[in-house]
């Protein structure tokens, strides 16, 4: 992973509410978790809770899925595993 995407990520959960979202969608597993439980859960307006789910699409910690008439979010845990991966990567390496 390349610095500017991995700053890109950390760049958008380290705001509190994407944050607290994809805290949210990491719980509700690979199903995903409907716009309404998230939004009703955090107690946030559809227009905020919209603009920041955008931005976790934006970097690819999140896609949307349609389900009839619920739109679910579902975190990408391969995108979160690779942003791990890159923060340990050369994690001790300078240890005498």
């Amino acid at each position: 992973m390349q610095i500017e995407i991995a700053a890109a990520k950390l760049a958008e959960l380290g705001h509190k509410n994407r944050l607290e979202i994809f805290r949210l969608l990491v719980k509700g597993g690979s199903k995903g978790v409907p716009v309404g439980e998230i939004q009703q859960a955090l107690d946030i307006p559809g227009s905020t809770l919209s603009h920041h789910i955008t931005r976790l699409i934006s970097v690819g910690l999140v896609i949307q899925r349609r389900e009839g008439r619920t739109l679910y979010c579902v975190p990408q845990y391969a995108a979160l595993e690779d942003l791990i991966n890159f923060l340990q990567l050369e994690c001790c390496v300078n240890e005498s």
